[in-house]
């Protein structure tokens, strides 16, 4: 589990396609790594991962097939700055809101614009996250615990609005993010589970 509260970015220095294995995916990061141990979970980028070796300045995660597939194309190429977050753990402030690190879909930057010292962001989600996108409710974006301040449904997608802080900008990949760029999404944990019974009802 985690907040969203993103504490370091990382940058993946190398990533070995295994014939009939994971993804192995080398970050190199400046969190305590000698707090951090192997078996341990690293969101990145939203994508709760599992630390499977570790260095000074670098540690590997293990990506699966499954988890390329259902993440933002190019995010596990070598290069990509990445937003980190260790797990939540029993007693921590939970400054953002409960995020499992498991991406429910893909969206895509469609608007950027400065907005009174902050970054205006809108975001195009698939139709099928709509029912659980909320004005004032909250969503992951990149592995960001962020508010929702507008929603917009449209026949195919639906497109949301954020305002992103300068402290966020600066401290998260969100302030580089380009029109055109694809994100990783997750919903609010409870508007999953409740989607998911209202769509087995229908």
């Amino acid at each position: 589990m985690f907040t969203g509260i993103i504490t370091d970015i990382g940058t993946i220095v190398a990533a070995e396609a295994r014939p009939g294995a994971d993804l192995a995916v080398t970050i190199a990061c400046g969190l305590p790594l000698e707090t951090v141990a192997l078996g341990a979970s690293i969101a990145c980028s939203g994508v709760c991962l599992t630390v499977t070796a570790k260095e000074a300045g670098r540690f590997r995660v293990d990506v699966s097939a499954e988890t390329v597939a259902r993440t933002a194309p190019g995010m596990w190429a070598a290069g990509r700055r990445l937003n980190l977050e260790r797990s939540l753990r029993v007693g921590d402030e939970l400054g953002g809101h409960i995020v499992t690190g498991h991406v429910d879909g893909v969206g895509r930057l469609l608007a950027r614009a400065p907005r009174e010292g902050s970054l205006a962001l809108t975001v195009e989600a698939p139709r099928a996250l709509a029912g659980a996108i909320a004005e004032k409710g909250s969503i992951a974006v990149d592995g960001v615990s962020l508010t929702v301040n507008a929603v917009r449904d449209g026949a195919d997608a639906c497109a949301f609005d954020l305002n992103i802080i300068p402290h966020t900008a600066q401290c998260t990949t969100l302030g580089d993010a380009a029109v055109g760029d694809q994100v990783n999404l997750e919903i609010d944990i409870l508007a999953r589970y409740l989607k998911r019974m209202l769509d087995t009802r229908m």
